[in-house]
C-alpha cells in the first residue's frame, strides 16, 4: 500500500507494510472518536458559556443596557461587562470591559447618564457615566457593600441601603490574654436569633440602613439608626423628599420575622411612618406615575407552610388597599408601573416556565412573553428578570432549554424579538441534546 502526504511543499511517498496498515486503522478509529467527542457539550465547555443578566431599556425604549456575563479558565471566576445595544437589535457593543465585575446598570431620569456597580478598583463601588462619551465619575468608597441604589425623580440624589456593622456587649467582661500567650479562641457573644447561615458560617452582627447620597457623589447620610433591617426594597416619593420602603420594625421581630410593612422615611426629618398594618408580609412597594398611590406584594399570613404572593394597590397615605391580583394563583414578582398609570408589568412562574404580563386596576390579565429565565448556569431555576419604558415595550432574559439567558425584547401586540445569540459560535460546532 501507497500513501500520499505533503509537507511544506513537498511531496513524499511512504510504502505501508500489512502490520502498519492496523497501526493506521487504530489511529483513524481513535481520530474519529476525538472528533464525536467534541462534537459533544463538555464540562470545560462551561467556561466558553455566555449570559444576558439585568437588561435595562431606556425611559425613551430605544436602547437597552444589559450586563453580558463570562467565565475565566485561568482563574476560575466570573466576569462581567456592560454592553449597549439599540432595540431593534443594531449597534451591539460594549461600554465597558476587562476582567472586573460590571453589573447593576441603571439609566438616569434623563436617559443621557448610567449609574453602575463595578469592583475595577479592588472593592464594589458606584460609578456615573455619562453616555454621550467615555468620561465617568467614582461615586463612592466604601469599606462595606451596599445593596439597591434608588435615584431620586429630580436626578439629584441616591438612595442606597448597606450592612451597618454593631458589636453587642457581652454579659461579662473576660480577662485579655497576656502578650506572647497561645490562649484557645475566645468564645462568642451573640444576642440574636439568627446567627449563622447555610453556606456563610457565622453572620456578622448589625443592620441593613437607608443612606442618601448626592448624584454628584460625596459623603452618604446614614437616615436609619436603629436596630431594624431595611433591606426590602424602596423607591423615592414624588417630590424627592421622602423614602418609601420596605421593613420589619416591630419589636417582636425576631419572632415574628414575616411581619413586614411598608414605611415612609421622611428624608429631612428622619421621621418614620407606617401605611400598612396588617399580619403578613407587605414588601416592594412602587409608586405610581402621579405619585398618589403605592402598588406592594404580600398577603394575609395564616400561618401556613406556603402562601400566594398577591399584588395590592393603595393609596399615597396608606389606606384603601385593594387586592387587585385574586384571578391569578400565581406568585407576583417583579411589578413595575405603566408609563400610564393604568395598571402594571409583572412577571410569574407557572409550570416550570416565566412570563411577564400586564394586569390592569380592575385585575384583568394579559400576557406577553414566556421563556423569562436562564440566568443560572448551575442550578436547574427558571428565575429571569425584565424592565420596560415608557412606550411599552419591554426587554427581558430569554432563555430555552437548549440555551442560556440572551437578550430579548417585547410589546403588547407584537411578537417577541430575540436580540442576542451570546453561544452560537460554540453552539455550532456542538451537536445539543434535546431536551
Amino acid at each position: 500500500m501507497h500513501i500520499f502526504f505533503n509537507i511544506d511543499g513537498l511531496m513524499f511517498i511512504r510504502i505501508i507494510t500489512p502490520t502498519m496498515k492496523k497501526i493506521l486503522l487504530l489511529l483513524f478509529i481513535l481520530s474519529s472518536s476525538v472528533a464525536f467527542a467534541q462534537d459533544k457539550l463538555d464540562y470545560i465547555d462551561v467556561f466558553q458559556l455566555e449570559w444576558v443578566s439585568d437588561p435595562q431599556i431606556s425611559p425613551d425604549g430605544s436602547k437597552i443596557i444589559y450586563v453580558r456575563n463570562y467565565n475565566d479558565i485561568m482563574v476560575d471566576r466570573n466576569y462581567s461587562n456592560l454592553w449597549i445595544i439599540n432595540a431593534d437589535g443594531s449597534d451591539n457593543r460594549p461600554l465597558t470591559s476587562g476582567n472586573q465585575n460590571d453589573f447593576s446598570p441603571q439609566w438616569s431620569v434623563d436617559g443621557k447618564k448610567l449609574l453602575y456597580k463595578s469592583n475595577k478598583d479592588g472593592s464594589t463601588q458606584l460609578y456615573l457615566r455619562w453616555l454621550d462619551g467615555a468620561t465617568e465619575a467614582k461615586l463612592t468608597n466604601i469599606k462595606t457593600g451596599f445593596g439597591n441604589t434608588v435615584q431620586s425623580p429630580d436626578g439629584k440624589w441616591i438612595a442606597f441601603n448597606m450592612f451597618v456593622e454593631e458589636s453587642a456587649k457581652p454579659l461579662v467582661s473576660l480577662p485579655v490574654a497576656p502578650k506572647g500567650a497561645k490562649w484557645a479562641d475566645a468564645p462568642k457573644y451573640i444576642d440574636e436569633m439568627t446567627y449563622r447561615a447555610d453556606g456563610a458560617g457565622y453572620l456578622r452582627q448589625g443592620n441593613s440602613q437607608l443612606f442618601v447620597m448626592s448624584m454628584d457623589g460625596g459623603t452618604p447620610t446614614q437616615i436609619t439608626k436603629d436596630n431594624f433591617d431595611h433591606g426590602g426594597d424602596f423607591v423615592w416619593s414624588g417630590d424627592s423628599k421622602s423614602l418609601i420602603a420596605s421593613a420589619n420594625r416591630h419589636d417582636n421581630h425576631e419572632f415574628d420575622p414575616a411581619n413586614s410593612e411598608i414605611y415612609e422615611i421622611n428624608i429631612a426629618t428622619k421621621e418614620i411612618k407606617a401605611l400598612t398594618s396588617r399580619q403578613g408580609p407587605d414588601s416592594n412597594p412602587k409608586l405610581s406615575p402621579d405619585g398618589k398611590s403605592i402598588a406592594y406584594l404580600g398577603f394575609d399570613d395564616t400561618y401556613q407552610g406556603y402562601q400566594i404572593t398577591n399584588l395590592y394597590v393603595m393609596k399615597r397615605d396608606g389606606a384603601a388597599s385593594k387586592l387587585i391580583s385574586q384571578k391569578l394563583d400565581r406568585d407576583v414578582d417583579n411589578i413595575q408601573w405603566s408609563a400610564d398609570g393604568k395598571g402594571l408589568y409583572f412577571q410569574y412562574d407557572d409550570q416550570g416556565d416565566t412570563w411577564v404580563a400586564f394586569i390592569d386596576l380592575n385585575g384583568n390579565i394579559t400576557k406577553l412573553a414566556n421563556e423569562v429565565g436562564g440566568l443560572s448556569l448551575g442550578r436547574p431555576y427558571s428565575g429571569g428578570v425584565f424592565s420596560v419604558a415608557n412606550n411599552g415595550r419591554f426587554a427581558f432574559t430569554h432563555s430555552t432549554p437548549d440555551h442560556p439567558s440572551d437578550l430579548a425584547t417585547g410589546m403588547k401586540g407584537t411578537k417577541v424579538n430575540r436580540l442576542t445569540r451570546l453561544n452560537d459560535d460554540l453552539f455550532s460546532q456542538k451537536k445539543l441534546g434535546k431536551v
